[in-house]
């Protein structure tokens, strides 16, 4: 079927290990489902049922230490919390492991509890369990990367947790400073800090997508780190309250040359939750009105939608598939 519908390229994308195409649901698209990969559904389903024995095995073709995708399967999913901790404890053979998949899980269930409705309309109560759960977070993660210094994925959710707890900036660029030093070209550090340069956060107007800029122009042809462009624009559409200010042929075109020099190149390695990559140049094209790569990226997707980075939509799903009808 992918074959057909999309070329060699599309064929290659499903791989192996890919999850049957599921019906697609109310607005006519699919959300994706563990990566579309059956190994990760094997793991998001051991996590699910607490069997820490079976996320174990799970995991064997994965790497917790640079899978950043994979980890937030974990991370994201309700109930991890409630068992991980025992084996945080009990298994030390696989401490490390155990930590990040914590640690993770904590930071994600600490901006559950936050939302993301505006500081000042963040209560009290949220605020505590907010930092609570972020303080666990941090303490996990921080083990974890004392543990296995190689990992990178802790040094992703540190600086997560920072943006949250509002830490000193020299305390989150060292963060930084650690991440990359284990991967200069990782996108989603790069993603990570291109939302911490945000005005919202602290950051200058215009800072965020020079560092993208300077971040592509370091990336060999066919590396995701230039999906880290379009995030930047979508950032930027953000911060605007969600105008039209991308709508220029100077923006589309950078976003055609991005997309081109990533996702598009025949070198782009398909990997499980390609299609978050092609979800964040469809919503970036989209917005910026481009009408010739957009076709593209979203004849590949076939309706695939994640909900990162849809989710600045008050209706993610709807607008997905509203500008996918009109590619």
């Amino acid at each position: 079927m992918w074959g057909k519908l999309f070329g060699r390229d599309a064929e290659t994308a499903a791989g192996p290990h890919a999850l049957p195409v599921p019906r697609r649901g109310k607005y006519g698209v699919h959300t994706l489902r563990a990566l579309g990969d059956v190994r990760v559904l094997a793991l998001v389903e051991a996590a699910d049922a607490g069997d820490w024995e079976a996320v174990k095995a799970a995991l064997a073709p994965f790497d917790p230490g640079r899978d950043h995708k994979v980890l937030a399967e974990l991370a994201e999913l309700d109930g991890v919390q409630d068992w991980i901790g025992r084996a945080v404890e009990e298994d030390k053979e696989h401490r490390a492991t155990a930590l990040v998949i914590s640690g993770a899980r904590h930071i994600s269930w600490g901006w559950e509890a936050r939302t993301s409705a505006r500081a000042v309309n963040v209560s009290q109560e949220q605020w505590r369990v907010f930092r609570e759960r972020l303080l666990i977070g941090e303490e996990h993660l921080l083990e974890a990367a004392e543990l296995r210094p190689e990992w990178i994925t802790p040094w992703r959710h540190l600086l997560t947790s920072a943006r949250g707890m509002s830490l000193a900036a020299g305390v989150k660029e060292a963060r930084l400073d650690a991440a990359l030093r284990r991967d200069p070209l990782d996108l989603e550090i790069h993603v990570e800090w291109v939302s911490q340069l945000q005005p919202r956060w602290g950051g200058e107007p215009g800072e965020a997508l020079a560092f993208a800029r300077d971040a592509l122009g370091r990336t060999p042809q066919g590396h995701p780190l230039g999906c880290v462009i379009a995030m930047a624009h979508i950032e930027d559409w953000v911060e605007s309250e969600r105008g039209d200010c991308l709508e220029t042929p100077a923006i589309q075109a950078e976003l055609r040359n991005a997309a081109d020099h990533s996702i598009l190149h025949p070198a782009y390695a398909w990997h499980p939750g390609w299609q978050q990559d092609f979800n964040m140049f469809a919503m970036a094209l989209s917005l910026a009105g481009e009408r010739h790569t957009v076709r593209r990226v979203f004849r590949t997707l076939d309706g695939a939608y994640t909900s990162w980075p849809w989710t600045y939509f008050s209706e993610p799903e709807k607008q997905f598939a509203r500008h996918h009808r009109r590619a």
